[in-house]
């Protein structure tokens, strides 16, 4: 693994007809935030329905979609951060407990899973996945209170770590986040042909985009909203269920929200420029072109491109259809495979002095290939910029990273990295920067986990 790999999304649909369509869609622009696998529960009223599988969003729901019938919904895309790839691992989870039905979908990471786990199969629990997700149930069908509310709240006393939960009920929908607020969750409305009124959360709002719902704001850290019905409108209680420590994931704004979402308030693709603009301002080079790695480099070199004065050109080409393609065995075949990606335009690179722009550096073996493949273009001199500070240590927090020994920054110092990789030069966006970027600069980042950066973990 040569990248960070964040990631689950997570949607609610509350009091609409088309609930499990709006869902579809919702997951469909969420698409980036887990290819492994997709779900969906929908509930309407009586009894909850689930169809979910392995594959893409269109794939998954190529037909089953039509049995989804019913006025609240909650879906799930997933790359796994917590167990194990299997088809008893897709959510969301449903089970039947003393209270009737219920659907559980998360986005995150629990950092006590096992201890939960452990205690809960020592009581009789018997569970069917891998999934830390699934703790929640049973510490929900555990308790002994009378309302699911009051159980929710109880379970999540238990648990420690980062999460976005969509909860289904027969009858309600509960979304929640943990007291830090580490993964994202934004409340938008729906307003339905007979004009009534409905909702939905999702982990980001390109999903209110397509379904065409209103954004109202995010869900706040420690926050649960109760939806539930009234006079045909959906109506939703705010719990303040832990008081709020923010500490919101960073590196959604590096790399894994879609530039065109709004994350925790603010609009990623302004803040992805933004970068550019600090790199071109800390790292001051001479060169005849900006180039982007696509797609992860391109907003950043706009804004590189803009504040040095130094032409933008698109000099590599992605291919964003490969798909699952056959690679020989071997390590001669890693060259292969970035070039399955990525293709330089000869003609535009050959003899010029380039700055390359990306996000990160993960382990630096694509960064290495890429950089050989200009070379092999005839690029004259190749200076890397990374629109990040330099990536030292893992994320336990519903990010799937490599251990802290497979991170070239972990083990080696700029100079280390930048003869590894083969570059001229090489030069990360500093801290401060990064906080200038996202305009958080007062405090020094404050109100963000940052613990890849300055391995300050928060839990």
């Amino acid at each position: 693994m040569d990248s960070f790999n964040e990631k689950c999304a997570v949607v609610g649909v509350f009091n609409s007809s088309r609930s499990a369509a709006l869902c579809y869609y919702s997951l469909f622009a969420m698409q980036h935030r887990g290819q492994e696998s997709s779900g969906i529960s929908t509930s309407n009223g009586s009894n909850i329905v689930t169809h979910k599988g392995e594959g893409l969003v269109t794939s998954v729901f190529s037909d089953g979609l039509e049995k989804l019938v019913g006025y609240s919904s909650i879906g799930h895309n997933r790359y796994s951060t917590a167990g194990e790839d299997s088809k008893c691992d897709v959510q969301p989870i449903f089970a039947r407990y003393s209270l009737g039905q219920i659907a559980v979908a998360h986005n995150g990471n629990l950092v006590n899973a096992k201890e939960v786990r452990d205690n809960l199969i020592a009581k009789g629990a018997i569970f069917q996945s891998h999934l830390d997700t699934e703790n929640l149930i049973h510490l929900i069908a555990q308790s002994k209170s009378r309302k699911l509310q009051d159980r929710i709240i109880e379970a999540l006393s238990y648990i420690k770590g980062a999460y976005s939960f969509v909860i289904l009920s027969r009858g309600k929908l509960f979304a929640v986040r943990d007291q830090y607020g580490f993964r994202p969750l934004s409340l938008g409305e729906i307003e339905n042909e007979d004009g009534t009124k409905g909702y939905v959360v999702a982990s980001e709002t390109c999903a209110f985009d397509l379904i065409n719902a209103k954004y109202i704001r995010d869900i706040d850290p420690g926050e649960m909203l109760v939806f539930s019905l009234k006079d045909g409108n959906g109506i939703y209680e705010s719990v303040k269920v832990f008081e709020p420590t923010p500490k919101k994931c960073i590196f959604e704004f590096v790399y894994f929200a879609r530039p065109d979402s709004f994350v925790f308030n603010k609009c990623v693709y302004e803040i992805r420029k933004n970068m550019g603009i600090e790199l071109a301002r800390e790292c001051k080079i001479k060169a005849d072109l900006v180039i982007p790695v696509p797609d992860s480099g391109v907003i950043s070199a706009i804004g590189y491109s803009q504040e040095s004065g130094i032409p933008f050109e698109l000099g590599i080409v992605r291919n964003h259809y490969i798909g699952r393609t056959f690679i020989e065995p071997g390590q001669s075949n890693r060259e292969l495979k970035v070039r399955l990606k990525l293709n330089p335009i000869k003609e535009i690179i050959k003899d010029k002095e380039i700055i390359v722009i990306d996000d990160s550096i993960v382990r630096g073996t694509t960064s290495k290939q890429i950089i050989k493949i200009l070379r092999k273009a005839g690029v004259k001199k190749i200076h890397l910029v990374i629109a990040s500070p330099q990536t030292v240590s893992p994320c336990y927090y519903g990010v799937d990273t490599p251990d802290e020994t497979q991170l070239i920054s972990a083990t080696k110092d700029i100079d280390e990295v930048r003869e590894f990789i083969n570059a001229d030069s090489l030069h990360f966006l500093s801290l401060d920067g990064l906080y200038k970027s996202i305009g958080y600069e007062a405090d020094n980042g404050n109100g963000y986990c940052k613990a890849c950066f300055d391995k300050e973990y928060v839990i």
